[in-house]
């Protein structure tokens, strides 16, 4: 597992209903941040990329990040506060999220303190959620990741969130941006659904392969995954489970993408090899659904 891992994206708290009080947790969350947990616990070495506030939700996160050896080399300390996301669950546990980003360290991102790709050559960036569309951050994350892409493949995942940026224009055009220097697009069926309300997520997928992107994995929650690519159409069912919450689910799909692009190539996720990932990502989705919030599994978990 040589090279260094760089997931790029915020590290926030997500305020959960208790399940039985409805009191809210405070529990460190964040899409890029649970990847990069995830990716650690599979044994990855794993550089994780944001502003890091040194408040009391900040030492949370840092301390639950460090936990699980993910590094923090490339993080930004600083006295601003840390983003929240007061989430609400629905009687499946799905997720539903209201942000205070304005003025925190979360998305205070700038070029003089992104690691430099021509000195450190990573292996791989994954990148997404809601760095990649709130500027002026989003602006130099895609200026920065355009240079990574010289070096390392980009994963890619929109992660959307309608309640930050409702202007489905914008929100596409955003998305296009980053689909335009991406290799991977992990994204959910719900995502297609509200930014391509009248067009097949297959057919969205197979857009973005002819436009270039390699590989695109789409959730489909209990239904399983899709993967499409230029060889073809690959799906996979869901694994059941009794579910807690959908929390960090599908940024647990994105680490076992990462960890089969890293493990066999980019070219060779096609076919047989792309399907057995595919089987691997669902089994660990429903395994983070079997949990309260995103705790996904260890390498050791998933090999049983």
């Amino acid at each position: 597992m040589n090279g260094e891992i760089w997931v790029c994206g915020e590290v926030l708290i997500d305020l959960i209903p208790d399940e039985v009080t409805g009191v809210k947790q405070a529990i460190v969350g964040g899409g890029p941040a649970n990847t990069a947990k995830a990716l650690a616990r599979l044994g990855f070495d794993t550089y994780f990329i944001d502003g890091m506030s040194t408040d009391a939700y900040g030492q949370s996160a840092k301390a639950e990040l460090e936990a699980d050896k993910v590094h923090l080399d490339y993080v930004k300390f600083s006295d601003l506060p840390t983003c929240t996301a007061d989430v609400t669950l629905d009687s499946k546990g799905s997720a539903s999220y209201i942000f205070t980003i304005d003025g925190t360290a979360t998305f205070d991102f700038s070029i003089d303190w992104l690691p430099n790709p021509v000195e450190h050559h990573p292996h791989v960036l994954h990148i997404g959620t809601l760095a990649t569309i709130i500027e002026p951050g989003a602006s130099v994350l895609h200026d920065w990741s355009s240079t990574v892409a010289d070096f390392a493949p980009i994963v890619f995942d929109p992660n959307i969130r309608s309640s930050v940026l409702g202007d489905r224009d914008v929100y596409e055009a955003a998305v296009a941006k980053w689909t335009a220097i991406s290799s991977v697009v992990k994204v959910s069926d719900d995502d297609l659904a509200w930014l391509f309300p009248k067009i097949d997520l297959i057919d969205v997928a197979k857009k973005w392969v002819s436009e270039g992107v390699a590989l695109v994995v789409v959730t489909k929650g209990a239904d399983g995954l899709v993967g499409v690519t230029a060889s073809g159409v690959i799906q996979v069912p869901g694994v059941k489970v009794d579910v807690v919450d959908t929390v960090g689910a599908g940024d647990t799909v994105g680490a076992i993408i990462v960890e089969g692009l890293i493990q066999q190539g980019l070219g060779a996720l096609t076919g047989e090899a792309l399907e057995a990932v595919l089987v691997r990502a669902a089994k660990a989705a429903a395994i983070t659904c079997s949990r309260a919030g995103a705790q996904p599994p260890t390498k050791e978990e998933l090999e049983k």
